[in-house]
């Protein structure tokens, strides 16, 4: 049993510092080649033009370096969380990752269906499994 709780703290931690690394990836590379995928499949459910204007490119740069901040610190929260308060099987911090996840999951991946931002509900999807799972599996542990 213990085994398998700290299978998913682990889980936790290194998801954790993959969102970091994610984060900072996207505040530095937005703009870039390597970044392109992102610009591809979102620019295109904005702009219809393939070349949009400098002025556009400084707003996606800013607003990526915020928003790859903003991953950045969350994951930076999550590493703690799981190394400590998550590891100590404190009952508050299986109900903050579990609320905090669907709070985000739902507004965020509902404003992408909405604005038809497809890759962002797929990359959603996918980080959330990523976090529920190991929630679910040790729920009995907090309990």
């Amino acid at each position: 049993m213990k085994d398998n709780f700290n299978f998913w703290r682990r889980w936790i931690l290194l998801m954790g510092i993959i969102i970091t690394i994610f984060g900072i990836f996207m505040a530095f590379f937005s703009g870039t080649p390597v970044f392109k995928l992102f610009d591809v499949n979102i620019n295109k459910t904005f702009w219809v033009k393939e070349n949009i204007i400098s002025a556009t490119k400084n707003f996606q740069r800013w607003v990526y370096g915020a928003w790859g901040a903003t991953i950045a610190g969350w994951g930076i929260f999550i590493v703690f969380i799981a190394r400590y308060a998550f590891n100590k099987k404190e009952k508050w911090v299986w109900m903050c990752m579990f609320l905090g996840l669907l709070i985000w999951f739902l507004i965020d991946t509902g404003f992408s269906v909405y604005f038809r931002v497809y890759i962002n509900v797929i990359l959603n999807s996918i980080i959330f499994l990523v976090f529920i799972l190991p929630l679910i599996f040790t729920k009995r542990f907090f309990d």
